[in-house]
């Protein structure tokens, strides 16, 4: 396969819209990636270096980011950063250190998931698959008033489940699409625990394979933004040797 500039599209007339952008420094793999992707439909891009990726990701506006984490100069933690300040898309981090610090740190920016290398493509592309069944946005054609499911409140927290929204004593808070659906899961079902395997794979849409404790560094995230402190909660109640559960709604 002949190898494509930074920016260059790869697409197909069945590719159901899905939009991929590749970021790998080393160029054979970053081709593999993106042929897979291809293959599968999506419009992908190319980008070797983190500038590169910035650039294409704003004018691109990809749904899906496979982000390597060693990349010369501008680093795929600093494109992650980036990425967040202007972008809701999917996340995963490639890295050749499979060390629990080094996916704290990838996931503590703002990245969904992660892959080590070496790494099965057809296995990368399954679980951006599986990513990607959760909604990215409120749909068009937003259900009517009267269909639509009330907002949850849990003391100054209100949660939007139809808007995909979370306010904190009025104030609209952040969240990434992971996180949402984090907290969106527990609060649908409060003060009943959920195991983190039954989080990850009610967010995956589907069975998980790999750290179950990818979910607690998420789970930080979100009580962060809460001001939820975890030795004292107030929202997000750990069940040690469990997983989590939402407090009563009130």
């Amino acid at each position: 396969m002949k190898p494509m500039t930074d920016t260059a599209a790869r697409t197909d007339d069945r590719s159901p819209g899905f939009r991929a952008l590749v970021v790998d420094d080393e160029v054979a793999l970053a081709e593999i990636v993106a042929s897979y992707l291809v293959r599968e439909h999506f419009d992908t891009r190319v980008a070797h270096d983190g500038a590169t990726a910035v650039a294409v990701a704003r004018d691109h506006d990809p749904d899906v980011v496979i982000l390597d984490l060693g990349l010369p100069g501008m680093d795929g933690l600093e494109v992650c950063r980036q990425l967040r300040t202007f972008s809701d898309a999917y996340v995963v981090m490639l890295t050749a250190r499979d060390t629990e610090l080094d996916t704290i740190v990838g996931l503590s920016v703002g990245a969904d998931d992660y892959v080590t290398k070496p790494f099965s493509s057809g296995e990368l592309v399954a679980r951006i698959r599986a990513m990607l069944r959760r909604p990215r946005a409120v749909p068009a054609a937003a259900p009517a008033a009267s269909d639509r499911p009330a907002p949850l409140t849990f003391g100054p927290l209100r949660i939007d489940l139809a808007a995909r929204e979370v306010f904190l004593d009025g104030a609209p808070i952040p969240l990434t699409r992971t996180e949402f659906d984090l907290l969106a899961a527990l609060s649908a079902r409060p003060g009943t625990v959920l195991s983190r395997r039954q989080l990850l794979e009610t967010v995956r849409d589907g069975p998980w394979v790999g750290n179950e404790h990818l979910v607690d560094v998420h789970v930080g995230h979100v009580r962060r933004k809460l001001g939820d402190d975890p030795a004292a909660p107030h929202f997000i109640i750990t069940v040690r040797g469990v997983g989590y559960r939402m407090g009563d709604p009130r």
